[in-house]
């Protein structure tokens, strides 16, 4: 970060109210996970806009901990925000009807990711709301994320943060103890944690990103050689799709 916590926080709070006051918003809509990530964002909202324009959506599947709704209504309590839960099952249920379905964990994962934004755009137009995202920076260059699903957002206000820089706000924020202490999991498939999926935990990952960056992202070692490949892989995650516009057409 270029200030401290609390120069951070001005900043993020500042940016929310700038992008809702030239949309023309009511507010934002939020999925909240349970996760450290979405409690920050869930803060800085109410923190920026007020509780009121504040709408907290939380999505589970029958892969999700039940300890994750109790610190989800824990937390939206704590904000004094709306909470609602949308179990997703019975959509998800309806992908598998689909003929040629392959149950596949990471496959599964992706549809609940993309049913759970595609939820939190209805209750955003609904309301004439904004959806403000959860990425981080470090998830977001790696490509830790499904495209048009949690990637998507209308502001994303924590993206230029390290997942260290989200605890250190969220040490801030007076995020709960049982969120800032859960391992990080998506909560896509049973014992799923993002730290086992990845191979790598987030401090040495954050550290790696940094020394990459600081050396022109060649890497010296094998971790760094590691992390590279899946900055290279996900470059299509950071980019606008692939099309031929802005260029002239030739006829003839």
């Amino acid at each position: 970060m270029q200030c401290d916590i609390g120069c951070e926080k001005t900043r993020i709070e500042n940016l929310i109210r700038q992008a809702i006051w030239s949309a023309g918003a009511e507010g934002v809509v939020v999925g909240v996970s349970g996760g450290i990530d979405s409690a920050v964002v869930a803060a800085l909202a109410c923190g920026s806009l007020g509780s009121e324009r504040v709408s907290a959506f939380f999505l589970p599947s029958a892969t999700t901990p039940s300890a994750d709704e109790e610190d989800v209504r824990r937390l939206c309590r704590d904000l004094s925000i709306d909470l609602g839960i949308i179990p997703i099952d019975g959509i998800i249920g309806a992908y598998r009807r689909m003929d040629g379905f392959v149950e596949d964990p990471p496959l599964v994962g992706n549809l609940m990711a993309r049913t759970r934004m595609a939820i939190l755009y209805y209750h955003a137009n609904l309301s004439n709301r904004l959806v403000i995202g959860t990425s981080n920076r470090t998830e977001y260059l790696i490509g830790y994320c499904t495209k048009w699903g949690d990637n998507a957002a209308d502001l994303q206000p924590i993206l230029h943060l390290s997942k260290q820089d989200v605890y250190l706000l969220g040490e801030e924020l007076r995020i709960p103890g049982t969120i800032m202490k859960k391992v990080p999991s998506a909560g896509l498939w049973e014992g799923q944690s993002d730290e086992k999926e990845l191979g790598i935990t987030y401090p040495v990952l954050d550290a790696t990103l940094a020394l990459l960056e600081a050396n022109g992202w060649k890497a010296e070692d094998e971790i760094q050689e590691k992390v590279l490949d899946m900055v290279k892989r996900s470059v299509h995650k950071r980019m606008p799709a692939i099309s031929l516009a802005g260029s002239s057409p030739r006829y003839g």
